[in-house]
């Protein structure tokens, strides 16, 4: 509970009136343009998605990466992009997560991207399959000021893990975990707020009572269970948990799979975020894997100017009049069911 409300805090000083005063014009923008069915825009995005790295080494069958279907480059970020987005939008950023596709800690500079984006008085986040979590990373992590990291765990053994984590090794993320919360009692440091994610399989979906008692032992800030994300779930696959509860999917009367929750035409993320690949393409959400819609790129103009043009514009009002017709919306996280 201490280490709960010191990470609520730890978001809320970063706030400034400029801050404020653009979240409230985002909020009216998005209420304008849901009551005109038509784009209106009057506030820049207060929270974004960088991604430090396309490169990951594990092999995840349901992501683009891993199953090396991912039509972009493999390739990190440098720091004079990151520094560019970061000195753009710091005036206005609550929140920034720096994970997209990849492995972050592949770029050997993100522990300076962190640190840039604290000292801009931003909130920082990223999410890691656990692997590079050693002893001397434990301790770089803590000295970037990262507040917040999800470390991926999807089993309790090695051949349960590796089954979905494939080229992965339990016994490194357990140590890696294990290595992080020693050191931010040995540096006397509440951050980064730990969460282990879950996310539940039919290869998994047993364990979650052992996975409770694990996660205590542990002595992380927090277990989330999430439902997967299956690309071709139509006809079934194998990965569709058996107890729906833990499914994002459910049968129709047909016995077709469809997503169990109804796409609706409006989506408040693209009134206040967006994601910036590792070679500066502005995009409007982490479902665009491969960029699909790139409405700019930040290091030939601004991100404001980017923010505000007539296709970002287009796209906004597109998914007001008939989000169905957007192929990347159908598998969208926000219809994820909440375990």
């Amino acid at each position: 509970m201490k280490t709960k409300l010191f990470d609520g805090i730890a978001f809320f000083k970063q706030i400034t009136l400029t801050k404020s005063f653009n979240f409230l014009k985002i909020q009216f923008s998005y209420f304008i343009s849901l009551l005109l069915k038509h784009t209106y825009m009057c506030g820049f995005p207060y929270s974004i998605a960088v991604e430090p790295t396309s490169k990951c080494n594990l092999n995840c069958p349901e992501c683009p990466t891993g199953n090396k279907t991912l039509s972009r480059q493999n390739e990190d970020m440098n720091m004079q992009t990151f520094q560019k987005i970061i000195d753009d939008l710091h005036k206005y950023l609550l929140f920034i997560n720096l994970f997209f596709q990849g492995e972050p800690f592949l770029n050997p500079l993100i522990f300076d991207f962190i640190s840039y984006a604290s000292k801009k008085k931003i909130y920082t986040g990223t999410s890691t399959n656990g692997h590079f979590i050693n002893q001397e990373n434990s301790e770089k992590i803590i000295q970037s000021g990262l507040d917040k990291i999800i470390i991926s765990m999807d089993g309790i053994d090695q051949e349960t893990y590796s089954s979905y984590r494939r080229g992965g090794k339990l016994n490194l993320v357990i140590e890696g975990i294990k290595y992080l919360v020693e050191a931010k009692k040995v540096m006397k440091s509440l951050k980064p707020f730990i969460i282990v994610q879950f996310i539940v399989l039919k290869t998994n979906e047993h364990q979650i009572p052992v996975m409770k008692k694990l996660a205590k032992q542990l002595g992380i800030n927090e277990l989330q269970f999430k439902t997967a994300q299956i690309y071709n779930y139509e006809t079934g696959n194998g990965l569709i948990p058996d107890n729906m509860k833990y499914s994002r999917y459910k049968k129709d009367k047909e016995g077709k799979w469809i997503v169990k929750k109804t796409l609706t035409n409006k989506c408040f993320k693209m009134w206040h975020s967006c994601v910036i690949t590792c070679n500066g393409d502005l995009i409007p959400c982490c479902f665009d894997k491969n960029a699909e819609y790139k409405f700019g790129n930040i290091i030939e103009t601004s991100v404001f100017n980017i923010w505000n043009n007539n296709e970002y514009k287009q796209y906004r009002t597109a998914i007001l009049e008939n989000r169905k017709k957007i192929n990347i919306c159908g598998n969208c996280s926000e219809l994820n069911i909440q375990i």
